[in-house]
């Protein structure tokens, strides 16, 4: 270890205890390697604060030693975001309390380090909902959930990350806090400084804590798996059940049967919940607060109006909780069964909903056309244009040979979405996978503004460096 390192984790062992610090590389370890594998750092040090004074203690000294620090929460992220270079890592894991439940303002006031499903499961103890949903609520955590602006399958009657939070606490590069935990729904006081964070990775500054919004719990669901036949057929019945149901409508996922497949095979206790094979699924979730709508009669209604116009072949409503749990499982287990299949060159976009179709029909086909015996595994939020567009190799093929071809099919598909009005990064954010991706499709006015905004609130780039923004020399302003 170098002497500068060596001499600031002394300062800061001093500074909020040495038991809050570690060299351990078994400590360390976790922290190196990002969920997908693509990607393996070092850190020099961990650093695990108990509270909002030793983060800011941590950033002071590392912005005076000009050292590199990445925030960690669940260290769940798919594109490479928390991946430390030769940085100190702090965890966040530490802070996770509860600060304060308001269900009748309807917030709740939370550490970064709180798991999301603690968070839920809080929300709900108190006759609340807090609805970002998301495959990995167990493990991760709330700071990241902004960091990243996390949507999940609830975005479409509640938005994203973004949406949900009402005030933050940052600490900043130069370890000052910024105080902006505030719980109101109005507040014209000056720029949205809150926005600035969410979203941005830990490259502005550290979130340590949040004001979220709640709302109140459902009472009722309705949950139903439909089969399709055709692409279209998706956002017709989309279109369909969003005029009928209205804000009741609270999920959407379309998906791809070869994704099912991959789940049926290898995710244990898992079935098909139709008789007849589809070449294409969807999920649907009603739910309301109004236990005395009948909100299973009103999907089984729309969805037998959909077999007369022709839109749905077979279809099942789960007739119990459990139920309903098993149909989301098939939807969440897609990424996971697809590990069982070889290499997946993964693709988080979204466009206009308009274009959806559009979109699934044009990139599906070049990509299928670029690779024989490539396999499409594309599911998503569809009812707010948001495709997994995942890529899972040909069967027999060397995996190594074909995770060489990302930047490939990078090109192909993220120009189709380009074409559409679409983003390259939908919920996943940018990381280190989408750097050059971000310099070739993003406004270059726009780039300039974000380098500007990261060289005024950290000068000395110490703020997890590397992510998020090109270097400048690959945009021109």
């Amino acid at each position: 270890m170098s002497e500068t390192f060596s001499s600031f984790l002394a300062e800061l062992a001093a500074t909020i205890g040495p038991a809050q610090i570690s060299t351990d590389p078994n400590d360390l370890a976790p922290h190196l390697v990002e969920g997908r594998g693509l990607y393996r750092g070092t850190a020099f040090g961990l650093a695990r604060p108990r509270d909002t004074d030793d983060v800011s203690a941590c950033l002071w000294l590392a912005n005076r030693h000009r050292l590199p620090v990445v925030a960690h929460g669940g260290n769940t992220g798919l594109v490479g975001g928390g991946v430390p270079r030769d940085a100190l890592v702090l965890s966040l894991d530490r802070m996770n309390r509860i600060r304060a439940v308001d269900p009748v303002n309807l917030t709740m006031t939370v550490e970064a380090g709180a798991i999301l499903k603690t968070v839920q499961d809080a929300a709900t103890a108190e006759g609340c909902l807090f609805p970002l949903s998301l495959g990995s609520e167990g493990s991760c955590t709330i700071g990241g959930n902004l960091s990243t602006n996390a949507g999940g399958t609830a975005v479409l009657r509640y938005g994203n990350a973004r949406e949900l939070a009402l005030g933050l606490e940052v600490v900043l590069a130069d370890g000052r806090v910024l105080n902006d935990l505030n719980r109101l729904r109005k507040n014209n006081t000056g720029y949205d400084l809150r926005n600035l964070f969410i979203g941005a990775e830990g490259t502005l500054g550290i979130i340590t804590a949040a004001v979220l919004k709640l709302f109140p719990a459902p009472r009722v669901r309705a949950t139903a798996w439909v089969g399709l036949d055709s692409r279209q057929a998706g956002l017709d019945l989309f279109d369909l059940v969003r005029a009928s149901a209205g804000e009741c409508l609270t999920g959407y996922e379309f998906m791809y049967a070869e994704g099912i497949d991959f789940v049926l095979r290898h995710i244990p206790g898992t079935r098909c919940p139709l008789d007849s094979r589809s070449p294409f699924h969807v999920l649907i979730e009603l739910s309301s607060s109004d236990a005395s709508l009948d909100l299973a009669g009103r999907l089984e209604s729309l969805l037998g109006d959909a077999y007369e116009r022709g839109l749905i072949g077979d279809a099942t409503i789960a007739a119990s909780v459990a139920q309903a749990a098993a149909l989301w499982s098939l939807r969440e287990h897609i990424s996971d069964a697809q590990k069982f299949e070889g290499g997946s060159i993964k693709h988080d976009i979204s466009v206009p909903v308009s274009a959806v179709v559009a979109f699934l029909d044009r990139a599906t086909a070049a990509c299928e056309a670029e690779l024989a015996g490539l396999r499409v595994v594309a599911f998503g939020h569809f009812g707010d244009g948001n495709i997994h567009f995942n890529l899972s190799q040909p069967v027999g093929m060397d995996k190594a040979e074909y995770l060489s071809m990302w930047d490939r099919f990078n090109r192909i598909v993220h120009d189709i979405v380009a074409d559409l009005g679409g983003s390259i990064s939908a919920e996943h954010g940018i990381g280190l996978i989408k750097l050059h991706e971000l310099a070739r499709y993003k406004d270059p006015v726009a780039l300039d503004l974000m380098a500007r905004l990261k060289a005024t609130l950290d000068p000395h780039n110490i703020l997890n460096p590397g992510k998020v923004l090109p270097p400048r020399q690959s945009f021109t302003a």
